[in-house]
């Protein structure tokens, strides 16, 4: 058994599956976004977990597992929040006693990140956090007011860009379908301007849904209508088709994808396109087009 207290429920990005997964923090320190319910509950409301606490876990795994565990992440909801003399020692602690440990990384939200120094987020990186996961959701202003994220797209740029100049990679995940009916087409297009701003090493995308209803969002965002299956598609279109990226790995393959789409951009660009402009022709997706997506 690990020697580590979780608080149900945990999560991680589906890509660390196989990682060690290390709270520093409970819940999520903002909490506000009116899309997620990740932390709602009344368990994962925010604290900091005591530094002797996270250590000694640390610690007591290395003893059990530590020529075993390759990757480590960081939970709960933004570990980034931290002083960072305190993630230091966390990371120095992981170094010592798990030394099979080849990656370090966790979820980050942008504003974690504009009360630290450039010489911060490097010493962070020099001391073993190779990988952030960034809840962007979309770049555009209109839509991130409207669900309470807290950011814009210039403050996500530049928490982005801070986590590039130190090194650390960096995986963005975008909403589609988060702005709606009306804003569908400024989603889209903002969130292509953010990505190519940026260049991330990774991309996602996801829909957004409400497994326990909706109500919550919609109290911030009164007018939504959701997308239907073919303007999802046309969306990612719009999206895919505006993106002017070197070298980033793209994925849209989380469950909550109509269409399965991996690959690289740009190399793969108008391969990609072309399947999501098959799905767009197909009678099953047929559905009526937003006015933007007519020209209208």
């Amino acid at each position: 058994m690990i020697p580590i207290r979780y608080v149900e429920p945990v999560f991680r990005p589906p890509s660390e599956a196989e990682s060690l997964i290390l709270p520093v923090t409970d819940g999520c320190s903002w909490n506000k976004c009116t899309f997620c319910e990740m932390y709602t509950a009344p368990q994962k409301k925010f604290l900091a977990r005591s530094e002797d606490e996270v250590l000694e876990s640390i610690r007591l795994t290395g003893q059990r597992y530590g020529g075993d565990i390759r990757r480590v992440f960081l939970a709960d909801g933004d570990a980034l929040v931290l002083p960072t003399r305190r993630l230091v020692a966390i990371l120095e602690a992981i170094r010592t006693h798990l030394p099979a440990v080849r990656r370090i990384s966790s979820y980050c939200l942008p504003r974690n990140l504009r009360k630290k120094s450039q010489a911060e987020i490097d010493e962070l990186a020099a001391a073993g956090l190779k990988m952030v996961y960034v809840g962007a959701e979309s770049g555009d202003d209109q839509v991130l007011a409207a669900v309470d994220k807290g950011e814009t797209l210039e403050t996500t740029r530049e928490a982005l860009d801070k986590l590039g100049a130190a090194g650390i990679t960096r995986s963005v995940m975008i909403l589609n379908g988060l702005g709606g009916k009306a804003l569908s087409q400024q989603h889209a297009e903002n969130s292509a301007r953010l990505a190519n701003a940026t260049q991330p090493e990774y991309l996602a995308t996801l829909v957004v849904s409400f497994p326990q209803g909706e109500e919550r969002f919609r109290a911030g965002f009164p007018g939504w209508e959701p997308l239907d299956q073919h303007e999802l598609f046309v969306e990612m279109e719009r999206f895919l088709g505006l993106l002017e990226l070197k070298r980033t790995v793209f994925r849209s393959d989380h469950a909550s994808n109509w269409l399965v789409l991996k690959g690289t951009l740009g190399a793969d660009k108008e391969r990609l396109l072309a399947q999501v402009r098959m799905a767009i022709a197909s009678p099953e997706a047929a559905r009526l087009r937003p006015a933007w997506a007519r020209g209208l």
